[in-house]
């Protein structure tokens, strides 16, 4: 990753360079270990002083906590708009296709990271901050009602968690975040093909 393009002179706004930390760390998380990257190599990477850092976050393990946090908060949003929207096939669609556009910006990103670093990230999440089951099950419920058969019930959750699914897979093999995606968005048609329209969804590089 390289260094955030700024003009000279200039300044980020906060919720930029909070968003530019949270990349910079991420990407050097997964590069190099979470144990292996010191605060002072994200300051270095993004070419902002310590201070500047620390002004957004204390430590390694808040970067981290943010990182979950924001993305169970984006699921949770999207969740809101769903309920209150009339249930149909293509609301089904709609919800799928912008739960795997989530999962497959900076979630993936933060499931690549979850993946190699799973030791470290029980360290720092709390048991259930960095869990999305409730939100699986509510968007399912929202997708299919309440009263829906088991085996689409399945179906439909297998469709929700299918990027973590391929990011799992995706271990130990040369998958780009593209290719993951890719496949996870294949998979995510295929189980649930019959119950409503496949959600339209662009490929993120």
């Amino acid at each position: 990753m390289t260094k955030t393009d700024q003009v000279p002179g200039t300044r980020r706004k906060g919720s930029q360079t909070r968003a530019d930390i949270q990349e910079a760390a991420l990407s050097l998380f997964t590069e190099r270990g979470y144990d292996a990257t010191s605060m002072r190599e994200i300051a270095e990477q993004l070419g902002i002083t310590k201070a500047a850092l620390y002004y957004h976050f204390d430590s390694k393990e808040a970067v981290i906590r943010s990182l979950f946090t924001d993305h169970l908060r984006a699921l949770e949003d999207l969740l809101d708009w769903a309920a209150a929207q009339p249930r149909s096939p293509q609301l089904a669609s709609e919800l799928l296709g912008r739960w795997l556009t989530l999962s497959g910006q900076r979630g993936l990103k933060t499931m690549r990271f979850a993946a190699a670093n799973h030791t470290a990230l029980k360290a720092v999440v709390p048991p259930g901050q960095g869990s999305a089951m409730e939100r699986i099950d509510q968007a399912t419920r929202i997708i299919l009602g309440p009263d829906a058969p088991l085996q689409d019930q399945l179906r439909v959750r297998m469709a929700l968690l299918s990027v973590h699914s391929t990011v799992l897979a995706a271990q130990g093999t040369r998958a780009e975040n593209a290719d993951i995606l890719t496949a996870s968005i294949r998979a995510a048609t295929l189980l649930v093909s019959d119950l409503f329209p496949a959600p339209e969804i662009p490929i993120i590089e």
